[in-house]
């Protein structure tokens, strides 16, 4: 496309090589134009057009650059995001978005000063599963729901090398901010903001320098919505279980989108986000005299629907789907868990 924003990548780590570059070059309204690799030279094998650059320099002063995504560790996205805001550039951060709420509070702040867009990938909004769920939600198909369940399980009980995420010393690492921020963006997006958190976040492998298991319960006036993470679980069960007035719905199975990227495959593929047959959710309700007992089929998942929308947005046609105060108050939930979890106290949301 003629008007195609050009976008600059900050990271070739996991994060960028799967998640972000692969999903951006499927998305025509975007070019992937210059990546940020220190010491590698990694993107140009699958994305020959693309140029390296060593330092922040060449992308600050680049006046075509558009956009700047931020993939890199945690403990780096405010800075990197401050000076892509200061230098006039849209910017998309990698979840959770930063360290701390004051971090996020100022992004904002600087974001709105300069007319800029500041958005935060939380690309399983776009999760097959999610959809599915989101949709059984707003359709009320369960009456007034009161309980809401969401499961992210894993099987590791070793401590990955070489990886920031597993360092106590690297702020935000642990499962908590990583896993916990998709669920509590998942929350926000189904019931708003909470009354209150209770949480308990533990490290439940034998060696293990950051937490990796947590159970987060948010507490709305007529629902219990209850959060579990945990990287000790060989057995699976839903990832979602949902209880209303007149029925209940389980969803199980993992979106493939994730294992997909990893495989190299991309969004621009014929049957991209599909879900098997096996893990279609089992809804058993009651509508008018009838009861139902009926398997779901999963929506498919589109992380590229993420990227679309910003491209939109950039160019005045939408509104960004990922509002940053949400991802403030994902951040702001975050902390008030730790807080909770440490002082074996519930915290008030304010």
């Amino acid at each position: 496309m003629g008007d195609a924003v050009k976008v600059a990548l900050l990271g070739y780590g996991m994060a960028g090589k799967v998640f972000h570059a692969p999903v951006i070059a499927a998305v025509p309204q975007l070019k992937l134009t210059k990546v940020l690799e220190r010491r590698t030279q990694e993107s140009p094998k699958r994305y020959p057009w693309v140029e390296v650059v060593r330092d922040m320099n060449g992308i600050l002063e680049d006046k075509e650059i558009e956009l700047v995504v931020i993939a890199t560790p945690n403990s780096s996205h405010f800075e990197y995001a401050r000076q892509s805001l200061s230098a006039g550039k849209h910017v998309v951060v990698d979840k959770p978005f930063t360290v701390t709420s004051a971090e996020a509070r100022e992004l904002i702040e600087l974001a709105k000063d300069r007319q800029l867009i500041l958005t935060v990938f939380q690309n399983r909004r776009w999760d097959g599963d999610f959809l599915t769920v989101q949709n059984v939600v707003e359709s009320k198909l369960l009456g007034r729901l009161v309980e809401y369940e969401a499961h992210f399980d894993r099987f590791r009980n070793f401590q990955k090398a070489n990886s920031w995420r597993e360092e106590a010393q690297e702020p935000a690492s642990g499962i908590l901010y990583d896993l916990g921020s998709h669920m509590i963006d998942h929350a926000q997006v189904l019931f708003g903001l909470p009354e209150m958190v209770t949480a308990d976040i533990r490290k439940q492998r034998d060696v293990s320098n950051v937490d990796d298991s947590f159970e987060i319960v948010l507490h709305y006036p007529n629902l219990k919505a209850t959060l579990k993470a945990s990287m000790l679980v060989k057995v699976t069960g839903p990832r979602f279980i949902l209880h209303g007035t007149e029925g209940s719905f389980l969803k199980s199975g993992i979106d493939p989108q994730e294992e997909a990227l990893e495989k190299g495959g991309t969004p621009s593929e014929s049957g991209w986000g599909v879900t098997t047959a096996e893990h279609r959710g089992h809804l058993v309700t009651k509508l008018g005299n009838l009861e139902i007992d009926a398997r779901v089929e999963t929506l498919p998942g589109c992380y590229q629907h993420f990227y679309s929308n910003i491209a939109d947005a950039i160019r005045g046609r939408k509104e960004p789907a990922v509002n940053p105060e949400t991802a403030f108050n994902t951040i702001r939930i975050i902390e008030l868990a730790k807080q909770s979890s440490d002082s074996k106290r519930s915290a008030a949301f304010e």
